[in-house]
């Protein structure tokens, strides 16, 4: 079973990298189209949506019992997995607010967010669990 549990963060980190580098590669338009700029919120999404997924899959392969996302979030946070737990919680914040409307205005703020603040955060963790996979 424990093995099967590092099998199941390691396949997350996968995925993970493979949205995170599409991430990236938006990240580097300096001035987007709008449609770019959708282009980089739903990266956003689906990179954020597998960083707590697979903050949850390596918490439980260390025996902590998480289920929601700010759960996750908070208890790696206390794990010093994350380092600031509020960018966290506010990236899913934001993560739900695109999800579910589209204004240009909201998302024009929220692509400065990602750019200043969450896509750091993202770096970092993606650095932690590069370090953890060698």
């Amino acid at each position: 079973m424990q093995g099967e549990k590092d099998i199941r963060w390691k396949q997350r980190f996968e995925n993970f990298q493979a949205a995170y580098r599409l991430l990236e590669s938006a990240i580097e338009i300096s001035h987007p189209t709008e449609v770019e700029r959708a282009g980089l919120i739903q990266f956003f999404e689906m990179t954020f949506e597998l960083s707590w997924k697979l903050l949850k899959d390596y918490l439980e392969q260390e025996g902590f019992t998480v289920k929601t996302p700010r759960q996750v979030l908070k208890q790696a946070f206390q794990a010093e997995f994350i380092t600031d737990g509020e960018v966290w919680l506010n990236a899913l914040h934001d993560r739900n607010l695109t999800a579910h409307t589209y204004e240009e205005k909201t998302a024009a703020k929220v692509e400065r967010t990602i750019r200043l603040e969450y896509y750091p955060a993202i770096v970092e963790l993606y650095e932690f669990f590069t370090d953890l996979d060698n």
